[in-house]
């Protein structure tokens, strides 16, 4: 067997570790990350050979510049109603995700996740797609339900796993499912719900429906072999899908480079898969408003799959169960360079005339309300610890559409033992 010193003309191997630009206590440091100037990019036809424009999923679509103005051919020119609008979701869903933060730290819910700094992806993506277009998040697109219209107190009755509970306790908070708005069932499984939007969108063609798929995944995910068979199929069938990847910096402790981000963008998997691939500011909304639209006419008139990059930053811990000061710089988020979603578009409509200072106050101040009113509602269904909420015969329904013979014996022996515990 060989070994160093019989090389000794060979310098000896050495593995590659990824470093993070900064560690705690050292300042953040993003001189890595170019910005190029709003408008740069150019919009390719819908229908353009992906091969012809490989550039954008290396560069980075944006639409709103430093002072406000959209500018360039990303432009959606959508209405000052429509962007008041996505304003509103953006501000409600950062709302909600406050209050009910602060709920888990009061003991009222196991578990909650932020997707504070990344609002105008799921709500500017959920405005873009039609609403009967079908969803498959990953779970910090919370946005897509609030845009969609989905009671709150649903989604709080869900995060509680209370008696209001349609899935009866049985996922994880903030693990939602809702068949009445096109979101299907999160997993905490990473990536296994691209797969499965492929798999949709297949099937929607093979019945001739107009329907088309989106499917949500970290940077992180992209490393899983799911994320790449579901980038085999999409593009062998080219199938009507969107392939969305929230590039936010950070695992729930690892940076983006665990993942492959220091060698390359994560558009750039779309190269190598033979699909379209954009990379898309993703604090700019009306950018991810853009990228989408025209990556849902491209699904829509059997043009294939689209993989979007959404280069983002999460501002905050990557759950309640995290403490992102043991793994990133203190200040961080504020030196991200793409700033706050919320804060840029409230600034484009302040520049248009469409917006002022005073009515973004009370627009916060409704959403606070409009979000308390709902947790009070909610919590007069249980909170987490307060009683068993579900039935016990519960735990054995669900499954199957005709319960076999060991489960009803399993649930005959259950009760006779709580009636003879006197429970």
């Amino acid at each position: 067997m060989s070994d160093a010193t019989s090389r000794p003309n060979l310098p000896p191997l050495r593995l590659h570790v990824p470093e993070p630009p900064a560690r705690p206590g050292e300042e953040a440091n993003f001189d890595h990350v170019t910005v190029p100037p709003a408008g740069e990019a150019r919009r390719p036809a819908a229908d353009a050979a992906p091969a012809d424009f490989r550039d954008l999923a290396y560069g980075l679509v944006r639409v709103l510049d430093d002072d406000g103005r959209a500018v360039g051919p990303w432009d959606p020119r959508l209405s000052p109603d429509r962007l008041r609008t996505m304003l509103r979701h953006m501000a409600l869903t950062r709302a909600f995700d406050e209050r009910m933060f602060r709920a888990q730290r009061q003991g009222k819910t196991s578990f909650y996740m932020k997707c504070t700094g990344e609002e105008a992806i799921a709500v500017a993506q959920a405005h873009a797609l039609a609403p009967d277009d079908m969803c498959f998040p990953s779970y910090r697109q919370q946005g897509l339900l609030i845009a969609r219209g989905c009671p709150l107190v649903d989604m709080m009755n869900q995060i509680y796993s209370n008696s209001g509970d349609k899935l009866m306790g049985r996922q994880l908070p903030i693990m939602y499912s809702e068949k009445r708005f096109g979101f299907f069932s999160i997993s905490g499984n990473l990536a296994t719900q691209v797969p499965q939007a492929v798999g949709w969108a297949m099937a929607s063609a093979i019945k001739g429906d107009t329907r088309i798929a989106a499917a949500w995944c970290g940077e992180g995910s992209t490393a899983e072999g799911d994320f790449h068979s579901a980038c085999t199929f999409s593009a062998v069938y080219q199938a009507p899908v969107i392939l969305n990847v929230v590039n936010n910096q950070w695992a729930i402790s690892s940076f983006s480079g665990f993942a492959g981000g220091e060698a390359t963008t994560f558009a750039a998997r779309a190269v190598g898969h033979g699909i379209a691939g954009l990379r898309v500011d993703g604090n700019d909304a009306l950018a991810v408003y853009a990228a989408t639209e025209w990556a849902a006419e491209r699904a829509r008139t059997n043009q294939g799959p689209t993989l979007i990059e959404f280069f983002t930053y999460r501002a905050e811990a990557h759950s309640t169960s995290d403490d992102p000061s043991g793994y990133r710089s203190a200040n961080e988020g504020a030196a991200w360079p793409l700033g706050d979603p919320i804060a840029r578009l409230k600034q484009h409509l302040i520049t248009t005339g469409e917006w002022d200072e005073e009515r973004h106050a009370a627009m916060d101040r409704d959403c606070a309300e409009e979000v308390k009113a709902a947790q009070k509602q909610a919590e007069t269904n249980g909170i987490l610890g307060h009683g068993m909420h579900q039935p016990f015969d519960t735990m054995f329904e669900g499954v199957f559409e005709n319960t076999p013979a060991h489960l009803l014996e399993q649930a005959r022996q259950m009760r006779d033992e709580r009636e003879a515990a006197g429970i």
